[in-house]
């Protein structure tokens, strides 16, 4: 099936000589062939050679490889970053779905908001491949995936052992080290790093204390590929949250201060899985181990006069799930290969729950839950070769998701299921051997927090409430080109719609996200990537977006909806030894109510990357923000309330800036 293909792309590996003693091997994933594999315009491959040449403030940002993708941040930086795609603000993760070695990121019923994230488990150089997916045309696509889907895919085969030592303003430091030996008829792959990071802020020490840990065996059993995986993440912070703008107006901070100096957080992942592919089958499971300890300030006192409005959200877990697939083939009338499977997941959340604070102390509990939350899901997608030009592919999907909630108040404990049953089809068509065109129809789904699919009255309020679908169904199309010459030039272009049975909108004031109004969504995407010869490459990527409601008003705004997401790159190989990036990114400005009437200012910075590289050894120097960007990662429109402000609050906006200019430098040893 060419969408397994896809995902097992490494894309185009060129080995060239860079003099008589050292030799580079660039993964392109962007340079891939995907014509003839690809079942849309809109997805891709990413490469390791992409994301080691991209300088990065932030791990997560390895997600801003994927055209139209902005990733930004609006607390301190061990919490799940902010992504933005197809006019989706999709806050910490609702609406796009990531996977990493057979296991979902994404996390249902989370206490920061539904969907949640976090990336910063993972240790980009232990990535081979990320493989995209706009939109939900495959069948093995699932909960979260409307507006898309990454693949994160660990590196089985490393080109190096490695040992990595950088430093940076503001304390920043960092240490990698990843190795691999032979075990039996197999390897055994072992990475590890630590990072630590103060932050530019001028009244908290963000005090970062990242710790990861790999620990990997990939070899043969039973004829065929198997490989087992323990992950270990452990992050401790302050966070300099967002801040109101008149705050700073007023002189009271500056854009780089905080009025809350005691927020932050602890998040933990341990998980180990074990993945297996043979000639027709392939089987997976996981086991996940997933805790988070947040605190949060938006408000600061609009609710409580006297003690404000810090609150933490506490989510402690267990995920497990197992994922069977078989691959067959039929000839008549045409050649068909079709793929099955069944997939389950279990999220035994032990607490969840949000509290009033004040300087990370509990002072009373708002909610408290349990939840036992599965789901079982089968599909079937059939690729049917039409002609050497003409290819369609037919998927059917079904979802079953059930809920047991177990609250503090006996009112909003209960039971609750759903199912969808989903229908994707798609049509390709070769004009040349370069040029291919798509066209792509799928519905699928979100599910909600299941606690809003049980709840009878508000926990503050003890007013009666209504409840929401545990599952929401979305459905969209696209119609797209694209062109590839391997030689100098790669293009697609999509033209998409989306509509949703209900949005997930971020709440200032909770801290998480509520469902709202059903919306609609369509825009248009370029992507183009130029190689004028091996030394000098240039690329541009843009999406544009325009986001409705369809509640029949005319406040029908998407509020954090996004209407131009731009990037464009240079590559240069100066000469044999010496690489150069320069990268641009830009969003426009930002609904922040639904009247329209309040948008943010639009962000645009500028990245720089200049490497000097030897066989056994490279240095790195990266200048982020080099023109020292004032800008705001994110901004949101809603009421707080300063000491000797009115008891209603103010409304206004309130943003959390980009980190200024900051200059960092790595040494690596490759072995």
């Amino acid at each position: 099936m060419r969408f397994n293909t896809l995902l097992l792309s490494l894309g185009a590996i060129t080995a060239h000589p860079l003099s008589a003693n050292v030799e580079t091997i660039t993964v392109y994933g962007h340079r891939s062939g995907l014509i003839g594999e690809s079942i849309s315009a809109s997805s891709g491959v990413i490469g390791q050679g992409e994301i080691d040449s991209r300088a990065m403030l932030r791990s997560a940002e390895m997600l801003e490889l994927i055209p139209g993708m902005a990733v930004t941040q609006h607390s301190g930086s061990g919490k799940a970053n902010q992504y933005f795609i197809r006019g989706f603000n999709l806050d910490h993760g609702t609406d796009f779905a990531t996977y990493i070695d057979g296991m979902p990121i994404n996390m249902r019923s989370h206490g920061h908001g539904q969907g949640y994230t976090d990336l910063n488990f993972i240790i980009p150089e232990t990535i081979a491949t990320i493989t995209y997916q706009k939109g939900s045309y495959h069948a093995e696509q699932g909960d979260f995936s409307s507006a898309g889907s990454a693949y994160f895919h660990l590196a089985d085969n490393p080109t190096h052992q490695q040992l990595t030592l950088s430093i940076g303003e503001d304390n920043y430091t960092r240490a990698v080290a990843m190795a691999s030996v032979a075990a039996g008829q197999g390897k055994v792959i072992g990475a590890a790093q630590w990072q630590g990071y103060d932050g530019p802020w001028q009244d908290i020490n963000e005090d970062i204390s990242k710790k990861n840990a790999l620990l990997r065996y990939v070899g043969r059993a039973w004829d065929g590929d198997m490989s087992i995986t323990a992950m270990a993440y452990d992050n401790r912070w302050n966070a300099a949250d967002q801040i109101p703008s008149r705050a700073v107006r007023q002189g009271i901070i500056t854009e780089l201060g905080s009025l809350d100096k005691t927020l932050g957080g602890h998040s933990s992942r341990y998980s180990v899985s074990a993945n297996w592919q043979g000639q027709r089958v392939s089987a997976s499971a996981y086991l996940i181990d997933y805790k988070l300890d947040l605190f949060s300030n938006f408000t600061y006192f609009l609710n409580d006069p006297i003690n404000g409005d810090q609150f933490q959200q506490y989510d402690e877990r267990v995920i497990s799930g197992a994922a069977l697939g078989y691959t067959f083939s039929q000839q008549t009338p045409w050649p068909i290969e079709h793929r099955v499977g069944i997939t389950l997941r279990n999220d035994n959340v032990g607490e969840v729950g949000l509290y009033n604070t004040r300087a990370r102390q509990r002072l009373s509990t708002v909610r408290e839950d349990s939840i036992d939350e599965r789901s079982y899901s089968a599909y079937w997608h059939s690729q049917i070769t039409i002609s050497s030009k003409l290819e369609a592919n037919l998927g059917l999907r079904y979802d079953y998701l059930e809920a047991n909630v177990q609250s503090d108040n006996p009112s909003n404990s209960g039971d609750a299921s759903d199912d969808l049953f989903s229908v994707k089809a798609n049509i390709n068509y070769l004009f040349t051997p370069q040029w291919a065109g798509y066209f792509n129809f799928a519905q699928g789904f979100h599910s909600n927090d299941a606690r809003g699919a049980t709840i009878n009255l508000d926990p503050i309020t003890l007013e009666a409430t209504e409840q929401v679908d545990l599952l929401v169904r979305s459905e969209g199309g696209e119609i797209g080109v694209r062109y590839f010459d391997e030689q100098q030039f790669n293009f697609s272009t999509a033209l998409w719609w989306l509509e949703l049975d209900s949005e997930l909108l971020f709440v200032g004031d909770a801290g998480n996200t509520e469902a709202s109004d059903a919306s609609r969504r369509y825009g248009l995407e370029l992507s183009a990537y130029y190689w004028l010869n091996e030394r000098f490459s240039v690329d541009m990527e843009a999406s544009f977006t325009r986001s409705r409601l369809r509640n029949g008003t005319k406040d029908d705004r998407v509020e954090g909806a996004v209407p131009v997401v731009a990037s464009a790159g240079v590559n240069w190989h100066i000469n044999e030894l010496w690489l150069s990036s320069l990268r641009f990114r830009h969003i426009g400005k930002r609904i922040l109510s639904a009247d329209g009437e309040r948008r943010s200012q639009p962000l645009s910075v500028v990245n720089g990357l200049l490497s000097y590289r030897q066989t056994h050894w490279k240095v790195d120097v990266e200048l982020l923000n080099m023109f020292n960007s004032q800008d705001h990662d994110i901004d949101y429109y809603y009421s707080s309330r300063l000491p000797g402000e009115a008891d209603e609050g103010v409304a206004d906006i309130h943003f959390h800036p980009i980190e200024p200019r900051t200059l960092r430098l790595s040494v690596s040893w490759l072995f």
